[in-house]
């Protein structure tokens, strides 16, 4: 076993300190290579540890030697080897989300005899979508008011409400707010947030320790954008129907293993409790899309781990884990898939898009790069005026998910789309100009399966003249699952073609 480990590639680190920021961390661990995965896997009250996957077993050796030993401020790190086999834990359960302010957390214990559960974030598997759950953030003192006496008060809530709830009490020791989850359909989730807000307000009132009770809603980065709508207008309407203030806290806090943000609403009980319901319907609106776009064409990308972009949040997940990934490949996939060769995609983002994109001082892109393992360019701007602005990406197939689906993710994210659509950009990729008439097919019949097959507008050239290296664009154009679908499609024939072209014609048949 010793021998065996020896020659991994996967190492798991121990002792990293709970509030460690994504920055820190990812930094730390592309010091040494290329990162394919990173897995939270264990939790205690100020540490946390991660089970690294690199590219090669010479980075992750590398990595050991440097990583174990290396001091930080809550102690000593230590690093060792795992069997390459040794995957984290299933989606979903891998990327705990944890309290706010970007600590890793822990997990909570139950407040005994009070129905209360285990405390654990990672929801219920395979319930419906519209049961996504209600995350709450309460102040610590009044956590003792919610449970109550032997736990009666937080019984009577989950038995009027047919909820389960989970104080997270052990998660940020020392700080002064904990999460709450609550597990109901919609109408169960709103009516224990009432009833908790109410606790909390009559606490706030025999205690007189606060003159304002705001109700704190956790939501997964993904949804925020879309919950806030273009220009703030979805949060505008929300408000003004229900006379409340809110307030969604910075990307800023956002960490590794937090990727909650806090939205505060300010009002009466009654206003807040109504606000809550048209911020979660958005919140599930927002999921149920993105869950039915995933599997939808999540079967029609072969070979590629659809799980390790990060696009759900952890909590919640109705999606079976992906046991795909780019370093094992399905024999059924095409033969030179099974070692991925570089592919260069060039994707076209509005030009006011880049500074997001490129992030301060050049930051996000840098990350984006090491996350996906993809080099990634932005050419400047053909035209003063002009609209787009051309992404150069050159990375293996999973490379190029990662990196085309964090971008796709961040112009939703910023709201660069109207929040009612899905983003859609147009991405170029180059063939063989021998091989476009296979793409098209006879009268059109492969390039039109192809569409039908992703719901994305492909154009083939057919009168294109061909550059220096005898090749010709190919235009796709739709939302990410669409262009990736479409993509993988287009490569596949591609590499059929190559396969008949290097075998050969057929033998000779005498008459």
């Amino acid at each position: 076993m010793a021998s065996t480990r020896a020659r991994s590639r996967r190492i798991l680190v121990r002792n990293i300190p709970a509030h460690l920021q994504w920055e820190a961390l990812d930094s730390l661990l592309a010091q040494y290579g290329t990162v394919e995965s990173c897995d939270q896997v264990t939790t205690e009250a100020e540490t946390a540890a991660v089970n690294v996957l690199y590219t090669t077993k010479e980075q992750a050796k590398l990595a050991l030697e440097k990583l174990n030993g290396q001091q930080m401020e809550a102690g000593t790190l230590r690093a060792s080897y795992l069997p390459d086999d040794t995957a984290g834990p299933p989606f979903g359960q891998n990327r705990r989300t944890s309290g706010p302010r970007g600590s890793y957390g822990s997990g909570g214990a139950a407040a005994g005899g009070s129905g209360v559960g285990p405390s654990s974030s990672s929801g219920v598997r395979g319930r419906p979508v519209n049961d996504l759950p209600l995350r709450m953030l309460v102040p610590t003192q009044f956590v003792g008011a919610i449970i109550g006496k032997e736990g009666a008060a937080i019984k009577r809530i989950t038995q009027q409400t047919q909820s389960k709830i989970d104080i997270h009490r052990k998660e940020n020791t020392g700080t002064s707010e904990k999460p709450i989850t609550i597990q109901a359909n919609p109408e169960g989730c709103s009516s224990a947030c009432h009833l908790i807000l109410e606790l909390m307000e009559k606490e706030a009132h025999d205690t007189k320790s606060a003159e304002e009770i705001p109700l704190k809603i956790l939501a997964h980065n993904n949804f925020v954008g879309r919950l806030i709508g273009k220009e703030g207008k979805n949060l505008k309407k929300i408000e003004q129907e229900t006379s409340t203030k809110i307030t969604i806290s910075s990307l800023q806090d956002l960490t590794l293993y937090n990727l909650e943000r806090t939205i505060t609403v300010r009002g009466t009980i009654d206003a807040c409790c109504q606000a809550e319901e048209e911020i979660m319907k958005k919140i599930r609106e927002a999921y149920e899309c993105d869950v039915a776009a995933m599997s939808q064409q999540s079967n029609l990308i072969p070979g590629l781990n659809l799980n390790a972009l990060g696009i759900f949040p952890s909590s919640g997940s109705v999606l079976p884990p992906s046991s795909l990934s780019g370093a094992s490949m399905p024999s059924s996939y095409p033969p030179f898939m099974q070692q991925p060769e570089p592919e260069t995609v060039f994707l076209f983002i509005p030009t006011q898009s880049v500074g997001a994109i490129i992030g301060k001082k050049g930051q996000h892109i840098k990350q984006l790069a090491r996350f996906a393992g993809a080099s990634i360019k932005i050419a400047p701007p053909e035209t003063p005026d002009a609209r787009e602005r051309r992404v150069t990406i050159t990375g293996p197939p999973e490379a190029q998910f990662k990196a085309q689906g964090r971008i796709y993710g961040k112009l939703k994210e910023e709201n660069f789309v109207n929040p009612k659509e899905e983003v859609k950009l147009d991405t170029h990729i180059k063939v063989p100009a021998s091989a476009a008439g296979r793409l098209i097919g006879k009268g059109g019949k492969t390039v039109n399966e192809i569409q039908n097959l992703t719901n994305a507008d492909v154009v083939v050239p057919r009168d294109q003249i061909p550059d220096e290296d005898e090749q010709v664009i190919v235009k796709i154009s739709g939302h990410f699952f669409a262009s990736q679908t479409a993509q993988r499609k287009i490569r596949e024939v591609l590499c059929a073609v190559r396969q008949q072209q290097t075998s050969g014609p057929g033998p000779v048949r005498r008459k």
